[in-house]
């Protein structure tokens, strides 16, 4: 059964979040706090399956509270709440640690699947998040993965990214699928943080 523990400053977010959760298949336990500070003193105490943590906060904000909580607890399982594509503070946090992120304002089937993809994968290959470690070789990416990955880290979308190539929308995803395999990401905003931590972003 999985706990999960999600930290917003907004009462609102939280309670819409949390009721979001409630019910779904395997979910025991879902508690609430305010800030990033809030979830690094109740983190070792509670041991949640997932923290969900907000990016933008009072105080410490999300993404430094992502990256003292990784430091002090490495097996922490991390994923960012977000409004819109805010990639900068996403690719910062998941550089940190944090596992990908999710809209606020996602569906109960969006959380439900990210939940099992996270809590499923990655665990055991800290290699896969970490391509930063000694003696580590940068892959190769085509001159396509590397258009693909400069737009999103732009925000862009799919389809924005093929109309400035002039490629279809699925022609731009098998490149991103590509790309994501070659590096070792599971969603775009790790392609981003992984992509400046190989350098092949500036």
């Amino acid at each position: 059964m999985t706990t999960v523990l999600v930290c917003d400053d907004a009462p609102m977010v939280r309670e819409a979040v949390r009721g979001a959760l409630s019910g779904l298949p395997g979910v025991e336990r879902i508690t609430g706090a305010g800030s990033g500070e809030e979830v690094l003193a109740r983190y070792p105490v509670e041991r949640p399956d997932l923290v969900l943590m907000d990016v933008r906060m009072p105080g410490i904000g999300g993404v430094e509270a992502t990256r003292r909580l990784m430091s002090a607890h490495p097996d922490a399982v991390i994923v960012m709440l977000t409004m819109g594509e805010d990639v900068d503070g996403v690719a910062r946090a998941v550089a940190g640690g944090a596992r990908g992120y999710i809209a606020k304002d996602a569906t109960r089937e969006e959380l439900a699947s990210t939940m099992t993809l996270v809590l499923s994968t990655g665990c055991d290959d800290p290699g896969s998040r970490d391509p930063s470690m000694v003696g580590a070789i940068p892959p190769v990416l085509t001159d396509r993965e590397q258009q693909v990955l400069d737009g999103m880290s732009k925000g862009m979308s799919n389809a924005s990214i093929g109309k400035e190539l002039f490629l279809s929308e699925d022609t731009v995803k098998t490149h991103a699928r590509r790309l994501f395999r070659k590096i070792g990401a599971s969603d775009r905003a790790q392609a981003v943080a992984l992509g400046f931590r190989w350098g092949f972003l500036h």
